[in-house]
């Protein structure tokens, strides 16, 4: 007993050292693509957002509250720093094959050790365990594991205990990640495989919990997808032939990635499926023909029949058949088999046992020995490289379009983050290329209007805002977007209608309550401006420009009142200007001069010397005075 304590100890050290090594160079990485979406809110940081994250489906990027109370805890713990996620990923997956390892013993399969080891070293796991938002799948991977180990020794023993403890680490695994309600039925499989038939009172009946509850969790995901992350459109519209296709296709992809890992990208090309030829069939045609031929080999083993029903059986919930949000831009994605991988894996290491042992000399082992080392290091060497692409977001970007050049989503972002940083004309290149691959793309369209723009090319801007509106004729933004560019071009009245048709989109369209009232203030409409400011300030407070703006307009209002004579009308917008910016040395001094018009010279003498202290501290002559 003592040695295999001693074994096991051995082995779950060696899995986490391999892993560590591995992965080092993710530990200097930072945050990728959507990983700010997982990573806690500012609104759900408090106490309160825990009972957000359980009770509000939409309160997070997806209905997986344990997952979301677990990033909760880092947030406490580590706050924005990315290395305390990226390590507990790291463990996470080096706990999974430690627990990979102990089903395998448990089930008394060869090679168990092994096993561990190319799942803790595979590269294919890389993207689960290097994107912080991944951590869906090392961390529901664990629960899905010791749900599996206490369902066995339930199996073993049938306590009511181990039953009851595996339902609730089942659920843990659900509410982290829903794939994992394949579980019962690959336990099914598993002890067919075990024992050649099943039966109802023994192996099903117990298990009709497990499927419950994991249908149940299952439909309301896809429900979420759907409803909530938007997994629906023109790019879902697959009928079920074409949904068949695709299952049959992934499949063959993921074994091919298993046996041979390159390249691997972060957003494979999405196989085009607007021309069906004989070939498409030729995927899920060797897919079935497998099947059927491992079911008459049954006979003399079922162990193969048993790992391609795992492998296919764990992977169906993203094989096409619903619809998942990654489609728009790929069908398959490393992530996607994390857990369905390790049925091939124990069989891949179950077959190296079995050829070791035939070898009857030494020799012969020692050299089955040294080929696994070799595959080992192999594996490892490559995940230590597959770290790299996620060092930060523009890498993995770069990294993408270096493997496939004609991922429009990767140019799109990869264009906002050059544009955000201030290198226009490489973004304009990354737009252009992603309106090429999808003309479709009304966003890109938008971005690329600005980023003309901003490198002054405003004639060439207008034409792409004019096509974004023509993709989607609801699209505030563009219209706002075309509004400034005409108006820059001194289209004076198709900018304002375009300003107003985006606030006929969207009535709360702060910065196009903004622009239209700079507009209107600029042609001397300083009462409609002010109203149009005071909006956007009402919409958004936080709005530094529409603040010092409408401060501008309302000091502007003050000194036509004035000048009309309406001096208490012109003190209170004065009032108001000093209310929104304190700072205004001219409106102290159009103030001071109003106010002394109507016999407030004390009033008027403090709002001189104010005047004074501020031109003191800033010694820029006044805009615009009123005359005294």
């Amino acid at each position: 007993m003592r040695v295999l304590r001693h074994r096991l100890e051995a082995g779950a050290w060696l899995i986490f050292a391999a892993v560590l090594l591995a992965y080092l160079p993710v530990l200097r990485n930072g945050f990728v693509w959507n990983d700010t979406d997982y990573v806690t809110r500012p609104e759900l940081q408090p106490l309160s957002g825990l009972g957000q994250i359980w009770f509000h489906p939409g309160a997070t990027e997806q209905y997986y509250p344990v997952l979301h109370t677990a990033f909760w805890i880092e947030h406490r713990l580590w706050g924005e720093s990315p290395l305390g996620y990226h390590l507990l990923n790291v463990m996470l997956h080096a706990g999974s094959a430690c627990l990979f390892a102990l089903v395998l013993l448990r089930l008394r399969v060869p090679g168990a050790w092994l096993a561990g080891l190319i799942f803790a070293l595979h590269p294919i796991c890389a993207e689960s365990v290097a994107w912080i938002s991944e951590q869906k799948n090392t961390l529901s991977t664990l629960f899905y594991l010791l749900a599996a180990l206490a369902y066995l020794r339930f199996d073993g023993d049938r306590s009511r205990r181990m039953h009851l403890l595996s339902l609730g680490l089942f659920a843990l695994a659900l509410l982290s990640k829903s794939v994992t309600a394949t579980l019962p039925a690959a336990l099914l499989v598993v002890f067919w495989w075990k024992r050649g038939r099943l039966s109802w009172r023994t192996d099903v009946w117990p298990m009709v919990s497990l499927f419950v509850l994991g249908a149940a969790v299952g439909l309301f995901t896809a429900w979420i997808e759907r409803a909530s992350i938007g997994a629906e459109g023109p790019e879902f519209a697959l009928d079920p032939l074409r949904r068949t296709l695709v299952a049959g296709h992934a499949v063959w992809f993921y074994l091919g990635k298993l046996f041979w890992p390159a390249p691997l990208i972060f957003m494979y090309p999405r196989w085009d499926l607007t021309v069906l030829t004989a070939e498409s069939w030729l995927f899920p045609v060797a897919a079935v023909m497998t099947l059927l031929l491992l079911w008459g080999f049954r006979k003399r083993s079922r162990a193969p029949l048993a790992a391609a029903l795992l492998f296919a059986g764990t992977l169906f919930p993203v094989l096409g058949f619903f619809n998942v949000y990654a489609f728009v831009f790929s069908f398959v994605a490393d992530h996607f088999q994390y857990l369905a991988c390790l049925a091939i894996i124990a069989s891949a290491a179950a077959a190296w046992e079995a050829a070791r042992v035939s070898l009857a000399s030494a020799a012969g082992s020692l050299a089955a020995r040294i080929a696994a080392a070799a595959v080992l290091f192999t594996l490892g060497a490559l995940t230590w490289s597959q770290c790299g692409q996620y060092r930060d977001v523009e890498t993995l970007y770069r990294s993408i379009l270096s493997k496939n050049p004609d991922s429009w989503l990767a140019h799109y972002n990869l264009g906002n983050l050059l544009r955000e940083g201030g290198h226009t004309q490489e973004a304009i290149v990354h737009y252009e290329q992603t309106v090429r691959i999808d003309p479709r793309h009304y966003e890109a369209e938008n971005n690329l209007g600005l980023a003309l723009a901003d490198s002054g090319q405003v004639v060439a801007a207008v034409s792409h805002y004019e096509r974004a509106l023509a993709l989607k004729p609801d699209y505030a933004a563009a219209a706002n977007n075309l509004g400034t560019a005409l108006w820059a071009l001194g289209k004076v009245k198709e900018a304002l209608d375009r300003y107003r048709e985006a606030l006929l989109l969207n009535p709360e369209y702060a910065e196009a309550w903004y622009n239209l009232g700079l507009s209107l203030s600029a042609l001397g409409r300083i009462p409609e401006s002010v109203a149009c400011l005071d909006r956007a300030v009402a919409l958004r407070p936080a709005f530094p420009e529409a603040v010092k703006s409408l401060a501008g307009a309302r000091n502007n209002l003050g000194i036509a009142l004035y000048s009309s004579g309406r001096l208490e009308q012109a003190v209170a917008q004065f009032n108001q200007a000093l209310h929104l910016n304190p700072n205004l040395v001219e409106t102290h001094l159009n103030l001071a001069a109003a106010l002394r018009k109507l016999g407030h010279l004390q009033e008027a003498l403090e709002q001189e010397k104010e005047a004074q202290r501020l031109k003191a501290l800033s010694p820029s002559r006044p805009k615009a005075e009123v005359s005294r």
